[in-house]
């Protein structure tokens, strides 16, 4: 039995439905109902029968941090794919960030090791792999630097991966990887999905800085390589293009067929737009849009070498710029 958590968001759903079509026995965790139209939409654009493969999910519903329905849902479970997670970048999301992706993950790899699972892979993100110093390319050997000006975000990433290893050092087989951006479809409000929409809406602005990109296909297809093979306690960085964010936002726009940017968002516009976005949180308790980790990495121009995963097993990433052209198809079919 394989176990999914987070099965109902964008990397756990592409994940599911590649297990059914390898005719494994799926459980899956879910904490909202609701989202199982996601799940539907995302297998009904690879199949026909993506009602039939959904009920052959065993979903058990259960939160990171609530141990008696987790414990049942680690019944005759030998392998666990960790994707659940909770995102944001709002400094006052810390408590929720820590609660779910340190404290939760912390309750996964205990409940691993009680169980005796064979393997466990999860998925982190480069947000959890430190800066390099200027002019080098991050690797996953690139240290993890606790006085930088890190994100809510990145802190708790790299504090779930702590778990992790630990785990691995109580005798647990584990596998991470740090995905960039992950391009595909099926969900269009954050993440990937949110770059298309605003692209979609013709956003005449683009920042200066850079940023490493993979598709969904590429990230699924790592993780199940990795599960199969005999690699254990590694990392692996997935990222197939180190793109712009002018370059991203222009390869949308061409596929969805509107104009593209054309003017720079200079770094002190973007200085100021957190501090008017911090200003209006406080003043109508919205929440945060911009922050000023987030408007830093807008213009910071990191370069990750996603390399290391071909030698190790028989990997290559796909084109992208196919991706997101698929991708925009399936979003404006969807809208």
């Amino acid at each position: 039995m394989i176990l999914v958590t987070g099965g109902t968001g964008f990397v756990g759903a592409h994940l599911l439905f590649r297990l059914l079509n390898k005719k494994q026995t799926v459980r899956a965790i879910y904490r909202n109902e609701k989202k199982f139209n996601t799940v539907k939409r995302i297998f009904s654009y690879y199949t026909k029968d993506a009602e039939t493969l959904f009920n052959a999910i065993d979903w058990i519903e259960a939160d990171l941090n609530d141990i008696p329905a987790l414990t049942e849902a680690f019944k005759d479970v030998t392998h666990v794919y960790h994707c659940a997670a909770f995102v944001s970048f709002e400094p006052d999301k810390f408590d929720v960030l820590q609660k779910t992706n340190i404290e939760g993950t912390a309750n996964i790899v205990n409940l691993c090791i009680s169980n005796k699972t064979t393997k466990l892979c999860y998925i982190s993100s480069i947000a959890a792999i430190g800066a390099p110093k200027p002019g080098e390319i991050t690797t996953e050997d690139t240290e993890w630097n606790p006085e930088a000006d890190n994100s809510v975000y990145a802190i708790t990433k790299y504090g779930a991966e702590l778990e992790v290893w630990r785990g691995s050092q109580e005798g647990l087989d584990v596998v991470i990887v740090n995905p960039g951006v992950i391009i595909g479809p099926g969900i269009w409000n954050y993440g990937s999905g949110s770059i298309i929409k605003t692209a979609h809406n013709k956003v005449k602005y683009y920042t200066n800085g850079s940023l490493g990109c993979v598709a969904v296909h590429d990230v699924v297809k790592a993780m199940l390589l990795l599960m199969d093979s005999a690699i254990k306690n590694e990392r692996f960085i997935l990222v197939s293009r180190n793109w712009s964010y002018k370059k991203l936002l222009t390869s949308c726009a061409e596929a969805l067929a509107v104009k593209p940017p054309k003017k720079e968002a200079k770094h002190w516009l973007l200085q100021i737009g957190w501090r008017l976005d911090w200003l209006k949180h406080k003043v109508t308790r919205k929440r945060r849009v911009l922050t000023k980790q987030l408007a830093d990495s807008l213009v910071s121009k990191s370069i990750y070498n996603g390399d290391k995963i071909k030698a190790h097993v028989d990997f290559e990433y796909i084109n992208l710029e196919t991706e997101i052209k698929e991708t925009c198809k399936l979003y404006l079919k969807d809208n």
